[in-house]
C-alpha cells in the first residue's frame, strides 16, 4: 500500500460482466470489483492527502500520520488492507472530499481530518509498530476503526486534543480532564475480547468491535462482518456519534444472523439472489439499540452507498427471512456501484420523473437502475425460495414475491431500455437483466399468488399516478408533470397481498381473496365519503378492471389521474 504506485487499468473479463450483468455474479467477479474499489479508494486519498496537507491543524500532520499507516503496511499488510478496504474509510474519505469541496458540514475540518491519526493507530497496534500522535477527542472519546473505542474517565465535554501512544500492542491515550490536569487510559486492543460488553482498561473503559460470525456450509473457519456501532463515518452522510447496543440487541443481530446465513445457504451455480456472505463487510444496526419495542416484521429502513462498498445499514427486523432478503438486496447494490465506478452505464439528467414499482416518489435514471438491479436479486432470492419451500404459506408467500419481484423488475428494465440515455455497457448491462427476468417470467408459479401480485402491482403503479401526476397538465414526451402538492405515502399493499386472507373483512382484503365485486362496492363506499382519496381510488380502478377488463378499464389503468373525481357506474 503505497500512495505513489502507478496502477494499471483495469479491465474486466467478459465472463465476470456476465455474471453481473445477469443479476448475479461469483465469488471471482466480486473479488474483482473489490479489486477496483480499492485502486479507486487509494486514489481518492492521494487527493484528499493534497488537500490536508496544506490544513492548519492541531493535531498530528496528516504527512506524519500517513507515513505511520505505511509503515505500519509494511510490517503486516493483510490487516492494515482490511482498514483500507473497510466501508467506513470509504465514507470517511468521501465525506472528507466534499468536506474540502464545501459541499458537507460536520465537527470542525481539522477535527475530521484527525480521523487519518485514528487509522493510523489502529494500523499502528496491528503491526507492533510505537508511535506517538495528537489525535482528537469528542468528550473523551476515541474510536479505532477495526478495533473498537476509548472512552476516557472524566473527560472533558466537547471537542479536545489528546495524546495516544503505540508499542507493543499497547495504547495509552491522554487528554483533559474535567476539572484539572489531564486524565490517562492505557488498554491492549487486540487482546480484549470482542463478546465482551465494555472491558475496563485501566483508568479507562475500552468498548471492543462487535463482530457477526458464520461458517461456511463446508466447515470452514468463521467468517466474520462487522456490526458497527461505534465508528464516526459508518452512516452514508454524516458523522454520527456512537450509538452502543445494549447486549441482548447484539445477541439477537447474531441470532437472526446466522439463521439468516443458513437461508442463503444454498448449493447450485452463483445467480441472482444468492450471497455469500463473506462479501458482506459490515453491517449498521440503525434507529434502535435496544430490544425493546419489539422489531417490525420485515425490514423497514435499509440502505447502502456507492463509497462503502460491502457495507449495509439496517434496521433489525423480527423476522432471519427478513434480513437475508435484505442482505441480498443491500449487495446488489454494492455490486452496481462497484460496476458505475468502472463503466459509464447511462446518461442521466438526474431528473425524477420515472416510475419504479417499489418506490413512492418518482426516480432519476440512475436510480432506477439501482432499483432493477437490486430487486432482480430479490425476486432470485425469492425464486429460491420458492424452489425450497415446504408448507402451504412459505409456498404462498415465496411464489407471491417472487412473481412481484420479477414483474416490477422487468417494468424498470423496460423503462431503461426505451429511454434512449443508457451507454454500450450499460444497455449490455440491462439486456443481461432482461434476460434472466424474461426467463423467469416463463416459470410456473400457483395462480392464485401469480393473480395477487399482478394486483397488487396494479395497485402501486395506479396509486403512484393518483398522488404524483398532475392531471391538469398535458403529458409531455419526456414524461408526466408531477402535482404540486405531492408528500409521501405509506404502501401498505406490497405485504398486505402476500397471502390469502382467511376472513377478508376490508375492501383491500377482499381484492386480495379475488373477490373483486365486494372490494368494488367497499370501495365505492369509502369514496362517497371522500371521492379524491388515492387509496380507495386506486383500489376502485384495480377492481373495476378486474371485473370488465375491457378498452375502458385499461384507460383508467394507464391514466387513472385523469379519471374523474367521483366515478359511476
Amino acid at each position: 500500500m503505497t500512495s505513489e504506485q502507478h496502477l494499471a487499468p483495469f479491465r474486466m473479463p467478459d465472463r465476470l460482466f456476465a455474471e453481473l450483468a445477469a443479476g448475479g455474479g461469483s465469488a471471482a467477479a466480486v473479488a474483482f470489483l473489490e479489486r477496483a474499489e480499492r485502486a479507486r479508494r487509494l486514489l481518492l486519498l492521494r487527493t484528499l492527502l493534497d488537500h490536508l496537507d496544506a490544513l492548519p491543524t492541531p493535531l498530528a500532520p496528516a504527512a506524519e500520520a500517513w507515513r505511520v499507516l505505511k509503515e505500519a503496511a509494511e510490517k503486516s499488510p493483510e490487516p492494515v488492507e482490511r482498514l483500507l478496504l473497510a466501508p467506513a474509510t470509504g465514507g470517511w474519505i468521501s465525506h472528507m472530499l466534499r468536506r474540502v469541496q464545501g459541499t458537507a458540514t460536520g465537527p470542525p475540518l481539522w477535527a475530521e481530518a484527525g480521523h487519518l491519526c485514528a487509522l493510523a493507530l489502529s494500523a499502528s497496534l496491528h503491526a507492533g509498530t510505537e508511535t506517538t500522535l495528537d489525535v482528537p477527542l469528542t468528550s473523551g472519546r476515541l474510536p479505532l476503526p477495526g478495533l473498537g473505542m476509548v472512552r476516557l474517565p472524566d473527560a472533558r465535554e466537547g471537542l479536545a486534543v489528546g495524546r495516544a501512544t503505540t508499542a507493543g500492542g499497547e495504547l495509552a491515550v491522554t487528554g483533559p480532564g474535567n476539572a484539572t490536569g489531564t486524565v490517562r487510559a492505557t488498554c491492549h486492543p487486540l487482546r480484549e475480547r470482542a463478546d465482551v460488553d465494555e472491558a475496563v482498561a485501566e483508568g479507562g473503559i475500552w468498548l471492543p468491535l462487535r463482530t457477526l460470525t458464520h461458517t461456511g456450509p463446508d466447515g470452514t473457519a468463521p467468517v466474520t462482518v462487522v456490526l458497527e456501532d461505534l465508528d464516526p463515518y459508518r452512516d452514508l452522510d454524516d458523522h454520527l456519534p456512537p450509538a452502543r447496543l445494549d447486549e441482548d440487541e447484539a445477541q439477537e443481530w447474531q441470532r437472526l444472523f446466522g439463521e439468516a446465513v443458513r437461508i442463503l445457504a444454498r448449493p447450485g451455480i452463483p445467480g441472482p439472489g444468492r450471497v455469500d456472505p463473506a462479501m458482506i463487510r459490515a453491517i449498521v444496526p440503525f434507529g434502535r439499540t435496544a430490544v425493546s419495542p419489539p422489531p417490525p416484521p420485515f425490514v423497514q429502513v435499509s440502505a447502502s452507498s456507492g463509497d462503502s462498498f460491502g457495507g449495509m445499514l439496517i434496521v433489525r427486523p423480527a423476522s432471519a427471512l427478513a434480513l437475508a432478503e435484505t442482505l441480498v438486496h443491500e449487495l446488489q447494490h454494492s455490486k452496481l456501484a462497484a460496476l458505475l465506478h468502472l463503466f459509464p452505464l447511462l446518461e442521466d439528467d438526474r431528473a425524477e420523473r420515472y416510475y419504479a414499482p417499489w418506490r413512492t416518489d418518482p426516480r432519476h435514471l440512475t436510480g432506477l437502475l439501482h432499483g432493477a438491479y437490486a430487486f432482480t436479486g430479490v425476486a432470485g432470492f425469492w425464486r429460491d425460495r420458492l424452489a425450497g419451500a415446504e408448507g402451504g404459506e412459505a409456498v404462498e408467500r415465496a411464489a407471491y414475491f417472487f412473481a412481484l419481484r420479477r414483474l416490477q423488475s422487468r417494468l424498470a428494465v423496460r423503462t431503461l431500455l426505451t429511454s434512449g440515455r443508457l451507454t454500450v455497457q450499460g444497455r449490455a448491462l440491462v439486456s443481461g437483466l432482461a434476460r434472466t427476468l424474461d426467463g423467469w417470467l416463463r416459470e410456473p408459479v400457483p395462480d392464485a399468488a401469480l393473480t395477487r401480485a399482478r394486483t397488487a402491482a396494479a395497485l402501486h403503479r395506479t396509486e403512484w399516478r393518483l398522488r404524483n401526476v398532475d392531471p391538469a397538465v398535458e403529458m409531455p414526451s419526456d414524461g408526466p408533470r408531477f402535482r404540486p402538492d405531492r408528500t409521501w405515502w405509506p404502501d401498505v399493499r406490497t405485504h398486505a397481498f402476500a397471502t390469502h386472507p382467511a376472513a377478508p373483512h376490508t375492501a383491500d382484503e377482499h381484492l386480495a381473496a379475488g373477490d373483486a365485486a365486494a372490494a368494488l362496492a367497499r370501495y365505492a363506499g369509502q369514496l362517497a365519503a371522500d371521492p379524491a382519496e388515492p387509496h380507495a381510488l386506486a383500489g376502485w380502478i384495480v377492481a373495476r378492471a378486474v371485473l370488465d377488463p375491457g378498452r375502458e378499464t385499461r384507460r383508467m389503468l394507464a391514466r387513472p389521474e385523469l379519471l374523474q373525481p367521483l366515478p359511476s357506474g
